[in-house]
């Protein structure tokens, strides 16, 4: 208690500093996830991608990244543990954003898509097994995360290749492609914008202090048609957008695509922004999670509480985080995401991103910490396989399952050493 109370201000400004680098660090490494398929398939330029992120992934943390938050600071490490000696909850979260955000560091100079998931979760499982006691560590919870890890991938892959299918039945096999596209593109547009309302209306607004309440009693039904008429709206948008794209002839050796393809450059703007809310909302989480339990902490005085406000200061220092990082460093890993592993389209790109962020929404509305690279890598891989296997790039995919598989054991460690450390300087 001595210690927090001694102490306190500058163990905050080190807490906060620590999360802006890992918050950094998952804009820096994720941000392919978000931007990497509509980069990867032409619909969007780097420059472009970046600016839509920046907008879409802080729109995301701030609104809906509340939620995920709540299983992260609460649900893998037991505060009971630590009641008597909370200053030991603070090293071992200080030393979780550091040893997560170092890694993704390191991984995102070698252009890896790691998990910022796995990062931040083996550096708080490495630091309270290691420093404080394997009883500190709720190891149900974290079983439930590792399933959600393998439940991720294949929910969105499922989903990209249902989509794609779609695409490729109702558009890409039928005699006139380019009118089909401008038909049914309107009803994949209102699938995105409801989508990203309900998110939001259920989960985000509470956020910002705003309550919906339409008299239906229940928050769902208040909620379903805001988000209708927003998908509706967004739907006569898009419709009025592909009125002027106009069907140019194609050559002898042209690709009888290359119409439609330009109709889904324009829906896959909306997928991006999508992808971009959707990712914000989860993975914002991963560095403000451990910063919010050493807030109420320090604030309270070194009260472990088992539950404690989220103050919307925190929320904007990780959406800040994360759009320095995309914008400073995102190139890398986007590259890997969307040229390496299959052969990227613009109607590709969209079965994907929108399989996708049908899942991290979904994950973020029920608050489990899915990981975003495992979601996004899967989606990618059930468009390929719509292609057949020939269509996917094996040697990358398996040098990304390696980065997968070293990413636990690199949090832990080095969450480990800087837990030590910290409790070396402060006593």
């Amino acid at each position: 208690m001595s210690i927090i109370a001694e102490h306190g201000h500058l163990l905050l400004i080190l807490a906060a500093t620590f999360g802006f680098f890992m918050a950094w660090g998952v804009g820096a490494n994720d941000v392919a996830n978000a931007m990497g398929t509509s980069v990867g398939s032409g619909a969007l330029t780097v420059k472009q991608a970046i600016i839509i992120a920046m907008i879409f992934e802080f729109a995301g943390a701030y609104l809906a990244g509340g939620e995920v938050t709540a299983t992260i600071r609460k649900g893998i490490i037991d505060p009971a543990v630590l009641s008597d000696s909370p200053e030991l909850l603070v090293y071992g979260m200080m030393a979780a954003l550091l040893a997560a955000g170092t890694w993704l560091l390191i991984a995102s100079m070698m252009g890896w898509p790691v998990s910022t998931t796995h990062s931040i979760v083996g550096s708080l499982v490495g630091f309270a097994a290691v420093g404080i006691s394997p009883d500190a560590v709720n190891w149900g919870k974290v079983s439930q995360i590792v399933a959600s890890w393998v439940v991720s991938p294949l929910l969105a892959g499922v989903l990209s290749f249902g989509l794609f299918m779609s695409v490729q039945k109702l558009i890409l096999n039928s005699k006139k492609p380019f009118i089909k596209a401008k038909k049914y593109i309107p009803y994949y547009m209102f699938l995105v914008g409801f989508m990203i309302a309900m998110v939001t209306l259920l989960k985000g607004l509470k956020h910002v202090g705003i309550e919906l309440d339409l008299g239906f009693g229940n928050h769902f039904f208040n909620a379903l048609p805001v988000a209708i008429g927003i998908g509706i709206v967004v739907a006569l948008l898009g419709a009025q957008l592909l009125k002027r794209i106009k069907e140019e002839p194609i050559t002898l050796y042209g690709n009888r695509f290359a119409n439609v393809e330009r109709v889904f450059a324009v829906l896959m703007v909306f997928t991006a922004c999508a992808m971009a809310f959707a990712h914000g909302s989860n993975d914002v989480a991963n560095a403000v999670g451990p910063l919010a339990a050493v807030v109420s902490i320090i604030s309270s005085g070194g009260e472990v509480a088992a539950q404690s406000a989220l103050p919307g200061w925190i929320l904007l220092l990780g959406g800040g985080g994360i759009v320095l990082g995309l914008a400073t460093y995102g190139f890398k890993v986007m590259a890997t995401i969307g040229k390496k592993i299959t052969e990227l389209t613009p109607s590709r790109g969209f079965a994907a991103e929108l399989g996708a962020a049908s899942t991290v929404v979904v994950a973020s509305a029920t608050g489990l910490p899915i990981s975003t690279t495992h979601t996004l890598v899967g989606a990618v891989l059930g468009v390929g396989l719509a292609r057949g296997i020939g269509a996917l790039n094996l040697r990358v995919i398996s040098s990304i399952f390696m980065s997968w598989i070293i990413t636990l054991p690199a949090g832990a460690g080095l969450a480990i050493l800087f837990f030590f450390t910290l409790k070396g300087i402060f006593g």
